[in-house]
């Protein structure tokens, strides 16, 4: 039986926290606190551009499409609270996918803590396309246009686990709850870490933040260009790390030790870059003994596949 507008809203108000609400075209924003100010990200996922529904399994999707998205808020600095949902679904989505789908959603906003505000539900020919907007109050914005000389650039995971997830399904691997493979996880169903933005915005010597969504060789790029300065990339880092993308660690510049750091945040940390005064390009590398500029190497959602 096909899917029908009515059920799926039935479902989407049982599963989903937030969902008994949802009985107007239009939903309710809680008040801003004082003292802070409303963020607010969105993601578009299409199938067969960004994941294949062969190979992405359900409950795992919906956890990424939620995933990327409360990343976003929280390399910000803003503690995330809801969402909308669009769904676009094809005639081969079936109801025991998208009851997987929904299951997974509901799962990963109760741990979030965060619940649906409202969305919007189509048919389409083909495919599957999946849209998320999410909200979040930040009492600092962290910004990427605050990055000083001098700074170094940490990440809180080694980028390209998500790279290698990518080629070995790519290869014919696939997920296997039983048997839980660390790259495709991080490639199928990322777990960014929520909470550590907040932390980071809570220290006055971070300038500037954001999260590796493109991977280290656009990022960093964009955390570049909207400073003014250059970043040169730590020559530690491999092929992997410096062009995989969809990795979701927070990326930030400081002005403080590694040690100093670690020590406050409890974790370990990874240097991937130095800020510099506007060089000849945005994003520099060592290439021998000489300083050469970095191409993008990251995935081009125009380019041809």
């Amino acid at each position: 039986m096909s899917l029908q507008e009515t059920g799926i809203l039935a479902q989407i108000r049982t599963l989903l926290p937030g969902g008994e609400s949802l009985v107007d075209d239009c939903g309710a924003l809680p008040p801003t606190p004082a003292g802070h100010r409303l963020l607010v990200t969105t993601d578009l996922m299409e199938s067969g551009q960004h994941f294949r529904l062969d190979w992405h399994p359900p409950d795992l999707l919906a956890r990424k499409l939620l995933a990327v998205n409360l990343s976003d808020l929280d390399a910000s600095g803003a503690r995330p609270f809801g969402y909308t949902l669009t769904l676009a679904l094809g005639p081969e989505i079936h109801g025991p996918w998208l009851a997987a789908f929904l299951a997974g959603l509901a799962g990963a906003s109760r741990e979030a803590d965060v619940q649906v505000l409202g969305g919007d539900t189509v048919g389409r020919p083909a495919g599957l396309g999946l849209g998320l907007t999410a909200f979040g109050f930040a009492a600092r914005w962290l910004r990427r246009d605050g990055l000083r000389p001098g700074d170094r650039i940490f990440v809180d995971q080694r980028p390209g686990a998500s790279l290698r997830g990518l080629r070995k399904l790519q290869a014919g691997q696939r997920w296997d709850p039983a048997h839980p493979d660390a790259d495709l996880e991080a490639h199928l169903a990322p777990r960014p870490r929520l909470g550590l933005g907040l932390r980071l915005a809570e220290i006055p010597e971070v300038h500037a933040c954001l999260d590796l969504s493109d991977g280290l060789s656009r990022d960093l790029r964009n955390l570049a260009e909207a400073s003014g300065l250059s970043i040169v990339l730590d020559p530690a880092l491999d092929e992997d790390a410096r062009k995989g993308g969809e990795d979701y660690a927070r990326c930030f510049g400081t002005s403080l030790p590694q040690a100093d750091l670690e020590s406050r945040l409890g974790l370990p940390l990874l240097p991937v870059g130095t800020a510099m005064p506007c060089g000849v390009a945005p994003l520099l590398a060592y290439d021998g003994d000489s300083l050469l500029p970095l191409p993008d190497l990251s995935f081009d959602h125009f380019g041809s596949s």
